[in-house]
């Protein structure tokens, strides 16, 4: 496994172990691709409390909960959820209504932590190709989704929401299987929720998330077409 010495230094952020007893590295910055990208790249990532989002919050969480690619549980039910056809999957066709999906729905503090701030910085990584959304169809209408993050062998996901059931898992589902056919190493989830952990997601500590993230940052894949 690659030492987390091979990561680099930030170019705006204390080292991750730095962070304080709740994972907090800092506060302020920008959200433009250039600083978020240099954040996942080091295990750092924004999250603003509810609906406050100035000064930014950055975070690097410990312990980090992640997603292991063969680990992802998929009841009876959801698999023949999945193979009666019900939802048609896409990729990318509308990321701005999964991350607007996302916003409405309950967050921290009673509210939401994607802000309009937040919607605007994901929507221009998204243009840049460094974000991308998993959309779940019903009847013609997106019934839910996931978005996230793409660096190399790192997909970290951010939110996922769904307004017919089943419909965000069934978009996961595939977004696993894809991210494992291209390759990825390293699926990031930040913080581990009973829904996840549910899922068979796993938390591990942040020295260990930093070696893999070195790890996967070092495999040359890329997020591609599903």
């Amino acid at each position: 496994m690659t030492n987390m010495a091979t990561l680099p230094p930030s170019r705006y952020f204390p080292p991750a172990e730095t962070a304080d007893e709740d994972g907090m590295i800092g506060a302020g910055g920008e959200l433009k691709p250039e600083w978020l990208l240099d954040a996942y790249s080091h295990g750092i990532f924004p999250w603003p409390v509810g609906e406050f989002d100035d000064p930014m919050l950055w975070w690097s969480l410990d312990p980090r909960a992640i997603l292991e690619f063969d680990s992802l549980h998929v009841s009876r039910r959801l698999r023949q959820t999945m193979q009666s056809g019900r939802f048609e999957v896409t990729c990318d066709r509308d990321f701005a209504g999964v991350i607007r999906g996302c916003a409405k729905g309950p967050g921290r503090e009673g509210g939401t932590w994607i802000s309009p701030r937040m919607i605007r910085a994901y929507t221009k990584m998204f243009e840049l190709g460094h974000a991308h959304s998993v959309e779940a169809w019903h009847e013609g209408q997106l019934a839910g989704g996931i978005y996230g993050v793409a660096i190399a062998g790192l997909f970290a996901g951010e939110s996922m929401f769904t307004r017919v059931r089943d419909a965000s898992k069934v978009a996961l589902v595939h977004l696993v299987e894809h991210l494992r056919r291209r390759g990825y190493r390293l699926f990031d989830i930040q913080q581990l929720t009973p829904h996840t952990e549910r899922l068979g997601a796993i938390e591990i500590p942040r020295s260990e998330y930093l070696e893999r993230l070195a790890e996967a940052l070092s495999t040359p894949v890329t997020f591609g077409k599903m």
